[in-house]
């Protein structure tokens, strides 16, 4: 639907679009869930977690919004390294005009990241719905 993306205000909203977004594809979501520790002892959360109920093929998704620029941004590669550590396969959702264009380039290079805007195909290709 065109401006859905644009209607995302902050990181709790982002993060609410994504479980809807799981649940319009008829997938089983869960939010927040607790995934052991980082190194200096924090609880590591996976914001949100899709699986698909017939294959049971899982993927955790970390949602990062940016409505104008700073240094959340700063976080990203952290957060990339991050997710190699979660037990599921992993990517990061963002989305926000703060983003620097180079910080959305490393983002999309990794191969671990995608644009709201682009997660709807890019989750029915992954689960093959």
């Amino acid at each position: 639907m065109p401006g859905k993306a644009a209607a995302v205000q902050s990181g709790s909203d982002l993060e609410k679009k994504v479980v809807q977004l799981g649940l319009d594809l008829g997938l089983a979501v869960e939010s927040q869930v607790a995934v052991g520790r980082r190194i200096w002892g924090a609880r590591r959360r996976i914001d949100v977690v899709l699986k698909h109920q017939e294959t049971r093929v899982s993927l955790g998704i970390e949602c990062k919004y940016q409505g104008s620029s700073g240094s959340a941004e700063e976080k990203i590669p952290a957060t990339i390294d991050d997710i190699r550590a979660w037990p599921i396969r992993g990517i990061v959702v963002f989305s926000g005009n703060g983003f620097s264009d180079n910080i959305r380039a490393y983002l999309l290079s990794t191969g671990k990241a995608v644009e709201l805007r682009d997660l709807k195909k890019w989750l029915e290709l992954y689960f093959g719905l």
